[in-house]
């Protein structure tokens, strides 16, 4: 049997609403809790850049009354297990992670993908940033379910991987407006 891919295939990831946000570095705390009271999602996954900012960041979530737990590659596997059970179980709905559940683990009932931090380079997995995008908000919108992928745009870098990411996938991706139909990105 032989596959053939069209390298100038376009991006196409069925049910999968994107959107950015402009903000400045300091406002994302603010508009995440703002997202995380307006949307209704199912579960979520929140990518962040290091394990210490998946730290804070739940720390952050969990004092401000959403129960998250965050997840990266310097915990103990027993960590990792537990927490990626509690999470598939639906035990959580919060999920902070690095991009160590950006590829490879489906959880069949998120909804929402929010990259608090834009992809980096990463030497880990030789992979681009536009790469990571498409890992990471794949993880909404799994099994021809719908989804909704929010990416916070904070410095001129995080611009042109923006730029980069439709670019290279030929997808326009939209300020997010002020208000979205939930039945936009979530299964009746």
């Amino acid at each position: 049997m032989e596959i053939s891919v069209n390298d100038e295939a376009k991006l196409t990831l069925h049910g999968l609403q994107q959107y950015y946000v402009k903000l400045e570095e300091n406002s994302k705390n603010k508009q995440l809790a703002s997202l995380l009271d307006d949307l209704e999602f199912n579960q979520v996954i929140i990518f962040v850049n290091s394990p210490q900012r998946a730290q804070v960041l739940q720390q952050l979530l969990q004092d401000c009354n959403f129960p998250a737990i965050a997840t990266y590659g310097k915990l103990k596997i027993e960590e990792r297990i537990e927490k990626y059970t509690a999470f598939k179980n639906f035990a959580a709905r919060i999920l902070v992670s690095t991009d160590m559940y950006g590829r490879g683990v489906d959880f069949e009932k998120v909804n929402v993908v929010i990259n608090y931090d834009m992809p980096a380079a990463s030497s880990q997995h030789h992979s681009c940033p536009a790469d990571s995008y498409l890992h990471r908000v794949g993880r909404s919108g799994r099994f021809g379910t719908k989804g909704l992928a929010i990416t916070f745009v904070a410095t001129e870098n995080d611009s042109e991987t923006l730029a980069e990411i439709q670019s290279r996938f030929e997808v326009q991706i939209s300020e997010l407006p002020e208000e979205i139909d939930p039945s936009s990105y979530t299964c009746s």
